[in-house]
């Protein structure tokens, strides 16, 4: 795992203590949930988690610094664990398990390790620099995580969230002349979109209007799957604010399509 291995090893049992905690809130008939200023949900599982995860690592990882979607960062230097407590609350609210704790460990800001676990769905996703996607229910029952060789538009499969984001952002007309330009446009939404792509289940996953915390741990799984991870404008950054995975041999034509230059479109073909 290229010196990353302990990190891993760190990730695994900080989304094994997120588990517990959310895995017995999930479905609670008393789970109080709140709206945050934006507007989207918060649980008090939501909040357990995070404070739960925060100390844990003051008392194993003491040096690192941590940033959490609910209480923001704690901490200074040059490695950062940077977590989504719950990955898809509104789901989590309404008893559909299509949701996940997100644990991402960034080092002078690159991230190298990330793991995304989906206990209600029976599934976790993780990756390391240099170390490979894998998926499976521990380190030691995994599975390798590959892209697709999907090659051509018309043929790909796209995941994404919701509309409304893309509205938010000015973007609606762009995505739908994507969605239109695929062969199968499904919103499997947030995290699982992206390691679906990591899997090849998928080959494009696009978000508008998404945070560091939503993208950290995924960025590390799909490249490390072989795919390629940007904003929408083509950087490589898990804090740009919007995101598009792809297996890699898309991605060009993705872009052109989103950021309207069909003059590079016209000298490829």
């Amino acid at each position: 795992m290229a010196g990353f291995d302990d990190d891993l090893r760190f990730a695994h049992v900080l989304a094994d203590a997120a588990d517990d905690i959310t895995m017995r809130r999930f479905r609670a008939l008393d789970l109080s949930v709140q709206s945050k200023p934006d507007l989207t949900p918060v649980t008090d599982a939501d909040l357990a988690t995070e404070e739960s995860l925060r100390n844990v690592l003051r008392r194993a990882r003491p040096r690192d610094a941590m940033l959490g979607e609910e209480y923001g960062r704690t901490g200074v230097g040059q490695r950062c664990w940077v977590v989504d407590p719950i990955d898809g609350t509104a789901n989590f609210v309404r008893g559909v398990p299509v949701w996940a704790t997100l644990i991402g460990l960034m080092a002078d800001g690159e991230v190298v390790v990330g793991v995304v676990s989906a206990p209600a769905l029976g599934r976790r996703w993780w990756g390391a620099k240099d170390g490979g996607s894998w998926t499976g229910r521990s380190l030691t029952k995994a599975s390798a995580c590959r892209v697709s060789e999907v090659n051509r538009l018309e043929d790909a499969s796209l995941s994404f969230s919701d509309l409304a984001s893309w509205e938010q952002s000015g973007r609606l007309d762009q995505f739908v002349r994507l969605a239109r330009s695929v062969w199968r446009a499904r919103a499997y939404g947030d995290f699982w979109s992206h390691v679906l792509v990591a899997e090849g289940a998928v080959d494009i996953s696009a978000e508008s209007g998404v945070s560091l915390w939503d993208l950290a741990a995924v960025q590390v799984i799909v490249q490390e799957a072989g795919g390629m991870f940007t904003d929408l404008a083509g950087n490589m950054t898990p804090d740009g604010g919007s995101v598009l995975c792809t297996n890699g041999q898309l991605h060009d034509d993705v872009l052109d399509v989103l950021t309207k230059r069909p003059d590079r479109a016209a000298r490829r073909s």
